[in-house]
């Protein structure tokens, strides 16, 4: 029994990833101790703006930019090793101290130049064959865990043992290389300039790749941790935890608009087994979500807009957003906030509270569309359906509320904020059933409203 009375909560997207997590994961991190990674890998992209300086991160936890705070990515995330000392370099460059920090699970899944080779190339193909593509980002982060399900994949800890890596190594570039050869036609691909060198007429060079890995594992050896040990020791001493999520839930591959989703589980329930804790240890459950909808890549989006337009919300959702992916660059789609999805988003994750992110994008904004629910074939239903087929069939239920031209930026006190901006908030709880407990009101760190802190046992 902890008699410390130490909370560990945990952060989540409710919507299609992108809903600012990382910015209420740097400021809950004020209360923590140690800040848990538990799922995805470099496809996800969190930014913080921290006294107006944007720092962008793909795979460190964003506690990070708080100074003593440990760091753990967990054997549920896979790695890109590479990708990973380039996210320490930049930090390092501002100041930030990381390596005695950071702690990496020795069970975390490697993503190897041939996994994105693979990814590349399926999505060639796809767009060749005439088949619409998936939208990924392309970083391997699929063919990863594909080999970690298949019990194939090589994991960090085999970074400790170079025969056993050669070995691996070989069986599985045997492997991915026929399919990219021979079932992907790779030799007709044009590959990205970062995987050129690893390949040579369409496939993936065992030397190139082992060499490099070997360098790194020098580099890497001193981070590497027993990750679900050192979790439960922190937390048995009394030290709170913070586990944070990448992408959404809607891109949940078990929950989400499949097949248009991630490779992995982003919902609060994975945090137990993507950090290797016992779900009673998981205190509070924080569901992240913007005041309106947005989308990167294809598949079903319900309140979609038309966000190309000048004049139009979309449009101003857009600019005044900023919505382009942070590690693509990809523009984001975007939409009225859509309360029926995030009901589902609420009974799938076990939601405690709420965060409302990018409250001020909708200043200006005279009127919103706020969908309460659907018709679909004929019958009007109040949660996100299950299956992509569908949600693509689903057509909207909007209820129209007033907006607001007073600005919101920069508020901290709820009573402070417009009367129909607290209207349009008290409309989303009372749909979906889930009370808001903090509120952003900018990208920085310091304009947040807090209604009830996650922390508290209360």
């Amino acid at each position: 029994m902890n008699a410390n009375k130490a909370r560990n909560v945990v952060v989540v997207g409710t919507q299609w990833g992108d809903e600012g997590k990382g910015k209420l994961v740097d400021w809950l991190t004020e209360s923590a101790q140690g800040v848990v990674r538990f799922q995805g890998g470099h496809n996800a992209g969190h930014t913080l703006v921290i006294n107006g300086q944007k720092t962008a991160l793909h795979l460190i936890p964003s506690g990070i930019m708080r100074p003593g705070v440990k760091c753990f990515i967990g054997n549920g995330v896979v790695l890109s090793v590479g990708k990973l000392f380039e996210e320490i370099a930049g930090l390092e460059k501002a100041g930030v101290q990381v390596r005695n920090r950071l702690r990496i699970s020795e069970a975390c899944p490697l993503i190897l130049p041939v996994h994105q080779a693979l990814d590349v190339a399926r999505e060639a193909a796809r767009e060749q064959g005439g088949q619409q593509k998936i939208g990924t980002t392309g970083k391997g982060i699929g063919p990863t865990y594909e080999d970690k399900i298949a019990r194939r994949a090589l994991r960090v800890q085999d970074l400790k043992h170079p025969e056993r890596f050669a070995a691996k190594l070989r069986d599985l570039l045997a492997l991915h290389n026929h399919v990219l050869v021979e079932v992907l036609g790779s030799r007709t691909f044009e590959f990205p300039e970062a995987l050129k060198p690893y390949i040579v007429n369409g496939e993936v060079q065992f030397d190139a790749v082992y060499n490099e890995a070997m360098e790194q594992a020098q580099a890497l050896k001193p981070m590497i941790a027993d990750v679900s040990r050192e979790l439960h020791e922190t937390y048995n001493a009394g030290g709170n935890l913070l586990f944070e999520g990448a992408q959404g839930t809607l891109l949940d591959v078990d929950h989400g608009t499949y097949p248009y989703v991630t490779s992995s589980n982003c919902v609060a329930g994975n945090a137990s087994a993507g950090a290797g804790v016992g779900p009673g240890m998981l205190h509070y459950v924080l569901g992240i979500t913007k005041a309106y909808c947005t989308r990167v890549g294809s598949g079903p989006f319900p309140t979609e807009l038309d966000w190309e337009k000048e004049g139009t919300p979309g449009y101003h959702m857009s600019t005044i957003g900023a919505e382009k992916g942070v590690t693509t660059g990809r523009a984001r789609r975007c939409g009225w906030f859509d309360a029926a999805l995030l009901k589902r988003s609420a009974q799938i994750n076990g939601l405690s509270g709420l965060c409302i992110t990018k409250l001020d994008v909708l200043d200006g904004l005279t009127e919103l569309q706020l969908c309460v629910g659907y018709e679909l074939d004929g019958e009007t239903i109040d949660i996100l359906p299950l299956g992509a087929d569908d949600i693509e069939r689903c057509k909207p239920i909007y209820e129209t509320m007033p907006g607001w031209t007073d600005t919101t930026v920069g508020v901290t006190d709820y009573a402070q904020l417009p009367a129909n901006a607290r209207r349009y908030l008290d409309r989303i709880q009372e749909v979906t059933g889930v009370p808001i407990a903090m509120v952003s009101t900018s990208p920085d760190r310091d304009h947040t409203i807090l209604l009830h802190n996650p922390y508290s046992a209360v």
